[in-house]
């Protein structure tokens, strides 16, 4: 399965640089896609009872995070995948058809990059698999060849690969440390379940520069402040699609590398330095998505600017470290996942229906587009934490845990954050969806609409029930922890 799921979206790569755009390339994409959540599910139901699985030499180690991971990068590669055609455009001259062939590789080559990092064994292999996501992401940011894409593509190669280069000497710090750990240098490594069994031994001072060095260079791929500038440019230039993979999962990713540092560092420093850490991060970052959030007159730099709260939220969820707050993270790893799915693919077809983000140039969905404006009045919702969706069960419950973990400060003002989060959201969802209007001649088709609608089902399934992936969050928070 672990071969599967990392062969799959390279396989697909090199068949959709050779075949010609249409519906069989659509299909090679969609296939490898739920090749992955096929996958992902058999890896959650292996290592769900806390089962580790090996492979490829030890390179590859899966255990009930990284399956999680898994089946959340599925999912919302199936989600964008399906829309990829509509994104694209007309293919009908050479040229385009190239860009085609570029961009559905590069998508399937951003995918295999993301699994390879949710799912290396060593700190070093996760590190080379998220720079492989910068360069991917860089090509398919400034995808349509204008001047504010090009632009928003430099922006984020340069700002991400400082924050990269952070982590790549944060990541020595910490090899040298096991270097000197009392084995000898024969026993350097950057194996992260090695690293963790070493914990006690590494040097606290070379440690504690090495975690905050990695913390704040993955930090900067998580989007977490005062390094996310780059976040809204790229995810508001980007194809809707990508824009959906690039917020609903390659955020996490990050997030996910950030996790197991957090794992090694709580057993050499004590809980106290990474919770100050993350805390500050994650308070900083939804500081800046609520103010930010108010001024927006962009629809999809709005949901970027979203991002950025929610990966700050996430880090306090983390930060808090007990089992609960660490599975309700994850389910809110979901959610997020689903729901910013849905409402980028909305965005995008909102774009190719009206030519234009800009909230005041629309208005009226509702009654020009009604299918539209009922799914993505829906998907804003959700985004909101309004029940029954499952961001709001996640965040009750990681409130619940920063509370018990003696974090009630740190929960008050994230709370004074999402009110100004949620007034920003209504504001545009009034503005968005209401108004008189006549209906349009050309409603956006059913086939458009599906993959939103089945990731707001999902997601509102889960915010009920959900006992489909409970034992799975529970392990892999006993992983985490």
């Amino acid at each position: 399965m672990a071969a599967l799921v990392l062969l799959a979206p390279l396989v697909a790569a090199l068949l959709l640089v050779v075949v010609r755009p249409g519906a069989l390339a659509g299909a090679i994409s969609i296939a490898a896609a739920l090749a992955v959540l096929a996958g992902g599910v058999a890896l959650g139901v292996a290592t769900h009872g806390g089962r580790v699985i090996h492979a490829f030499g030890g390179l590859v180690r899966v255990d009930a995070l990284s399956a999680v991971m898994v089946i959340v990068i599925g999912t919302v590669a199936t989600l964008a995948t399906a829309a990829m055609g509509r994104a694209l455009g007309p293919t009908s001259d050479e040229p385009s058809r190239r860009l085609a062939r570029q961009y559905g590789a590069l998508v399937q080559v951003f995918v295999a990059a993301m699994l390879g990092a949710v799912l290396a064994a060593n700190l070093g292999v996760v590190w080379v698999m998220v720079e492989a996501t910068t360069i991917a992401t860089t090509f398919l940011v400034g995808h349509a060849r204008t001047r504010s894409a090009i632009e928003a593509s430099w922006k984020y190669v340069v700002l991400c690969s400082v924050g990269i280069a952070l982590a790549f000497l944060g990541l020595v710090l910490l090899y040298f440390a096991s270097a000197h750990a009392g084995a000898g240098p024969s026993a350097a490594t950057l194996d992260w379940a090695s690293l963790r069994s070493l914990a006690v031994h590494l040097d606290p001072r070379v440690t504690r520069l090495g975690v905050a060095l990695v913390i704040l260079g993955f930090g900067t791929k998580v989007g977490l402040a005062p390094l996310q500038s780059w976040l809204p440019d790229a995810h508001s230039q980007a194809p809707a699609p990508v824009s959906a993979l690039m917020s609903g999962v390659l955020l996490t990713v990050a997030l996910y590398a950030i996790v197991r540092v957090k794992a090694i560092a709580d057993v050499a420093l004590g809980v106290g330095f990474v919770r100050a850490l993350l805390l500050t991060l994650g308070l900083l970052s939804l500081g800046v998505a609520a103010v930010m959030m108010i001024a927006q007159r962009d629809l999809k730099r709005l949901l970027a600017y979203s991002s950025i709260e929610h990966m700050g939220l996430l880090a306090l969820a983390v930060a808090a470290g007990s089992p609960l707050a660490v599975s309700a993270a994850l389910l809110h790893v979901v959610g997020h996942g689903l729901a910013k799915s849905a409402l980028f693919l909305g965005a995008g077809e909102v774009h190719h229906a009206e030519s234009t983000t800009r909230i005041a140039d629309i208005g009226a969905l509702l009654r020009r587009r009604p299918a539209l404006g009922g799914v993505f009045g829906a998907g804003l919702a959700a985004l909101a934490g309004f029940p029954p969706f499952s961001l709001f069960a996640s965040e009750l419950a990681m409130f619940r845990a920063e509370v018990d973990a003696g974090l009630a400060w740190a929960v008050g003002l994230a709370l004074l954050a999402l009110v100004v989060v949620v007034t920003a959201l209504v504001r545009a969802a009034r503005q968005l969806l209401l108004g008189p209007g006549e209906p349009a001649a050309d409603p956006v088709p059913a086939r458009a609409l599906a993959p939103m609608v089945a990731a707001l089902a999902a997601s509102a399934v889960l915010g009920v029930v959900a006992w489909p992936l409970a034992s799975l969050l529970h392990a892999a928070a006993g992983v985490a922890g």
